[in-house]
């Protein structure tokens, strides 16, 4: 939020600028167009970048200290098809990791939510719907989206969602508002895999690897066939570079 802020007020000094040098020598009215334009792709790039931090501060990766520890998510599950694979993988490399779960899915397939907490998994909150308008919800809306969804894997698991994605990894200054409320920690990202745009899993891996590094945080999505390649050779990868995959919060609480 500060760096909104931040950009609030240089627009209004730059806008008193214009406004000054209007009123003694008189300018074009174009160079109101022009503040207004550049304005508005600062706020655009601003909500689709995380990692400019502008409405919200997520946590897009960690300092680890002690260990090579990353964190593998996995984003819009559960999935029928292939959520339940995903976590036999895991398994067989003793690896863990966070699952971003959509509340439509997570009512739709409890069981399999349910499989993401007993094999020891984080589960984080990713909105109700997901809808593709979802980023133009009022406060309102945004808390009712999170807490449907906090109920409902508080209702099959037992456990408290604090970790929350946005979909889409879009903020906005309304859903800054209720997450104020939530009190949920932001998870981003700083490793974007692209899996759900990339078809072919040997680009997908490399994309990966080449920037891997202690304290990563990889996106990653448990809805299509190409995951299940990827993340068996990334974890093959990670054994072999003795790097550990384990939860957001375990990764976070290590100094």
């Amino acid at each position: 939020m500060r760096n909104f802020r931040i950009l609030i007020v240089i627009t209004i000094i730059l806008f008193l600028i214009l406004a000054i040098a209007d009123t003694i020598v008189g300018i074009a009215l174009w160079w109101y167009g022009l503040l207004f334009i550049l304005w508005f792709l600062m706020m655009a790039i601003g909500s689709f970048s995380m990692s400019w931090k502008f409405y919200l501060n997520p946590i897009t990766s960690h300092k680890v200290l002690r260990d090579k520890k990353i964190a593998l998510t996995f984003d819009d599950g559960p999935n029928p098809d292939f959520t339940l694979k995903v976590l036999q993988i895991l398994k067989d490399y003793n690896a863990k990791a966070t699952f971003f779960c959509i509340g439509q899915h997570i009512e739709t397939y409890p069981e399999i939510l349910k499989a993401i907490a007993v094999d020891g998994h984080d589960i984080g909150n990713h909105s109700f719907s997901h809808d593709l308008m979802i980023d133009f919800n009022s406060t309102e809306r945004w808390l009712q989206e999170i807490k449907q969804t906090d109920n409902s894997i508080h209702k099959i698991t037992g456990k408290k969602a604090t970790l929350f994605r946005p979909p889409f990894g879009v903020t906005t200054p309304k859903l800054a508002r209720a997450l104020k409320v939530t009190e949920h920690k932001v998870i981003g990202w700083n490793i974007r895999s692209f899996d759900t745009v990339i078809s072919n899993p040997q680009k997908i891996l490399k994309r990966i690897t080449k920037r891997v590094h202690p304290g990563a945080i990889i996106l990653l999505h448990d809805k299509q066939t190409n995951v299940l390649l990827v993340l068996e050779h990334l974890l093959q990868f990670l054994k072999e570079h003795e790097y550990q995959a384990v939860t957001i919060n375990e990764l976070l609480h290590d100094n």
